[in-house]
């Protein structure tokens, strides 16, 4: 929520100005004076690139949903639709920019084809942790940054919460170094994907709820999704044994609510404010269900026979290798994303610092002795 956003939500209050009709809204009475009482109703469809099957995930777009229709006594609705009820996964993004629905719910680096900076809108692999992406994006100007990319496709973003840093994921077969991954078919997207690619992976992009099917069938030797509660959900431990970690591809994650420019523009401004709020309620509402969450689900995988190994040292600094000169060639190449990249690293810097000092030291000493 920007600045006047804020001010104005707290002058408004909930549902007291009248918001300009929009598609899906209720016909404008013909009582002039009611209609300055009176906010009209509007009803949005939300898109999401995930099975309703997710209930942290997914469940963040069912609460924003209830949250805003709370704020407008009811008056502003959201209808939430999973992947494939109105639009495949990885089609969120395109079904906002072409109209078909209002709002989408989804990850923007399912869409670097679109623009490969959108990445930094999510995650780059051993990039920020999601306090640090939080921060970035909120105080440290990335979301202004991310706010230029999106013009373009007529999209207005706001973040929609993260998942934490994730697990490396699922693997049939021991990876025991780096050589380990040649001919590996493996569920990855984003850049991480891209990084594997050039480790010899051959790499796939397979929505969430089709993942458990594809590695029964052998169409893929390993995934990676989120952690232990999402995965536990999915069943990925039914059908391979190893869990890797850290997920270096997705050390804090965010996703976003890409709104329709044209359906934003036609809200007033209190119905604009309650939408941002919303937002930002159901995000921080899924970072705490996954830290909560999360640490249960991994002693119920590990009780289940599944064997937590953490990557080798040698797989990380090829992957960490191979990272950074992906985003250096990526970066020479074009100067729109030169100007994130940049803005991004310098960020990246300066909170790795301070967290190595503060956050690294406690973590290596507390985290031990419980």
């Amino acid at each position: 929520m920007t600045n006047i956003d804020r001010r104005t939500f707290l002058k408004t209050g909930i549902g007291v100005s009248a918001a300009t009709a929009v598609a899906g809204c209720a016909a404008p009475s013909d009582d002039s004076s009611a209609a300055v009482h009176t906010a009209e109703r509007v009803t949005w469809r939300l898109a999401s690139s995930f099975p309703r099957s997710l209930d942290t995930i997914f469940g963040a777009a069912e609460l924003m949903a209830e949250r805003l229709a709370e704020l407008s006594d009811g008056r502003f609705t959201l209808r939430v639709y999973p992947a494939g009820e109105l639009v495949p996964a990885f089609q969120v993004m395109d079904a906002v920019e072409q109209g078909t629905v209002q709002v989408g719910h989804s990850a923007s680096y399912y869409y670097t084809g679109k623009n490969p900076a959108l990445a930094f809108d999510a995650c780059v692999p051993f990039g920020l942790t999601s306090r640090q992406q939080t921060a970035w994006l909120e105080e440290g100007g990335g979301i202004e940054l991310m706010q230029e990319l999106f013009t373009d496709f007529g999209i207005v973003n706001h973040p929609a919460g993260n998942t934490g840093a994730q697990m490396g994921g699922w693997f049939k077969n021991p990876v025991d170094s780096a050589q380990d991954l040649q001919g590996l078919k493996m569920r990855i997207p984003g850049l991480g994907g891209e990084v594997m690619n050039r480790l010899g992976v051959t790499v796939q992009l397979i929505a969430g709820g089709d993942i458990f099917q594809a590695l029964e069938r052998g169409t893929i030797d390993a995934t990676e999704w989120v952690g232990p509660y999402d995965d536990e959900k999915l069943g990925l431990h039914k059908i391979a044994r190893h869990y890797y970690y850290p997920g270096w591809w997705e050390p804090g994650p965010s996703l976003t609510y890409m709104v329709g420019r044209k359906a934003w523009d036609q809200l007033s401004s209190s119905y604009r404010a309650m939408f941002s709020e919303a937002a930002r309620s159901s995000a921080r509402a899924m970072q705490a269900r996954y830290d909560q969450r999360n640490p249960a689900a991994l002693a119920r995988l590990v009780e289940a026979g599944t064997e937590i190994r953490p990557f080798s040292d040698d797989l990380l600094s090829a992957a960490a290798d191979a990272t950074q000169g992906m985003l250096q060639e990526q970066a020479s190449a074009d100067p729109a994303y030169r100007k994130v990249f940049e803005a991004w690293s310098k960020a990246r810097t300066e909170a790795h610092r301070w967290f190595r000092t503060a956050e690294l030291a406690y973590a290596n000493f507390a985290f031990k002795r419980s």
